[in-house]
C-alpha cells in the first residue's frame, strides 16, 4: 500500500509517517520543507497548499490512502484566514485528488468542533464550532460528505484531542513547562489548572491515527482521545513528575481560555472498537 502524508514535517506528521513505517506500506511525505532521509519505503516531496501542483494526486505518485494532516494559521484559531483562504485551498486540493481516482481519506478535525458544549463529546453528536478554525474544518468535512463522489471513496475523519510531547509548538502548555524546567525557572506561570480536558501522548494519537488510517476504509468522524477526563493541573503536576524535576507552579496568572468550554473530554469507545478490528 502506498500512503501520502501531508504535512509531515509538522508536530502531528512527524510521529504519524513513524507510526506508518511500523507497518508493512511505503510512504510519499510532503510537507513546504521537506526532511532528508528517504530510504526505500519513504520519500520526500515538497508540497505547498499556497502554491500547489496542477495534479496532486499524479505527483504523489497515485497513492491508494492519503492522510491529510496540513493545515496552515495555527495555532491562532480565532483568525477568519481559516475560513476565508485555507477552507478553499484545502477543497481545492483534496477535490483534485478525488476527481482523479483517489479513493481512501483520512483527515484530522478537532475537537473544537464540538462546541462550547461540556462534558463527554461522542462522534455522535451535532458539531456547534465555536472558532474560525473548527469551523472551517467543519465545513470540510460537510463538503467531503456531500461529495458527489463520496460513494466512491472512503473517509475516516479523526477528532483530534489534546495532544502532547516532543516537537509540539513553543507556544504549547507541554513545550512551556519543559522549556522552564530546562532553564531551572523555580516557578512556573500557569491559568488556574482547574479546567478538565483530555490529554493524549503525541506517540499514542500517531498509532492510533496510523491504525485506523490502513484498517479502516471509511470509518467517519472518529475521537482520537484517551477517554479519561482530567484536570489541566494534575496533568502537568504528572509532567513535571515524569522528567523529575521539582518546580513550582505559580497558578491563577493567566486567564481561562474563552473560546473553549471549561470542561470537556471524548468518549473513546467507538476508537477502542476500531482498534480492534483493524
Amino acid at each position: 500500500m502506498r500512503i501520502a502524508v501531508t504535512g509531515a514535517s509538522g508536530f502531528v506528521g512527524t510521529y504519524v509517517v513513524e507510526a506508518l513505517l511500523r507497518h508493512d506500506v511505503e510512504v510519499v511525505a510532503t510537507s513546504r520543507h521537506p526532511i532528508h532521509g528517504q530510504n526505500r519505503r519513504l520519500r520526500w516531496l515538497p508540497l505547498d497548499m499556497q502554491d500547489p501542483v496542477p495534479s496532486p494526486y499524479e505527483y504523489l505518485g497515485r497513492p491508494d490512502l492519503m492522510i491529510h494532516l496540513a493545515w496552515g494559521g495555527l495555532p491562532n484559531y480565532l483568525d477568519a484566514s481559516h475560513l476565508e483562504q485555507e477552507l478553499p485551498r484545502q477543497l481545492t486540493f483534496l477535490n483534485s485528488c478525488l476527481d482523479n481516482g483517489l479513493e481512501r481519506l483520512t483527515v484530522t478535525g478537532t475537537c473544537q468542533e464540538y462546541g462550547m458544549r461540556e462534558g463527554v463529546m461522542r462522534e455522535s453528536d451535532v458539531a456547534v464550532p465555536a472558532t474560525a478554525y473548527a469551523q472551517a474544518k467543519d465545513r470540510l468535512l460537510i463538503r467531503l460528505n456531500e461529495s458527489p463522489l463520496r460513494n466512491s471513496f472512503g473517509l475516516n475523519w479523526l477528532r483530534l484531542f489534546y495532544l502532547y510531547g516532543h516537537g509540539q509548538s513553543s507556544s504549547s502548555l507541554y513545550s512551556q513547562l519543559r522549556a522552564a524546567i530546562a532553564t531551572g525557572a523555580p516557578r512556573f506561570d500557569m491559568s488556574g489548572g482547574q479546567q478538565v480536558r483530555d490529554f493524549l501522548p503525541i506517540e499514542v494519537a500517531a498509532e492510533y491515527i496510523a491504525a485506523i488510517s490502513v484498517g479502516c476504509r471509511d470509518a467517519g468522524v472518529v475521537n482520537i482521545c484517551s477517554g479519561r477526563p482530567k484536570t489541566v493541573h494534575e496533568t502537568v503536576t504528572e509532567w513535571i513528575r515524569g522528567c523529575g524535576a521539582s518546580i513550582v507552579l505559580n497558578r491563577g496568572v493567566y486567564q481561562y481560555p474563552t473560546y473553549e468550554p471549561f470542561a470537556f473530554w471524548g468518549d473513546a469507545t467507538k476508537l477502542e472498537s476500531l482498534r480492534k478490528s483493524a
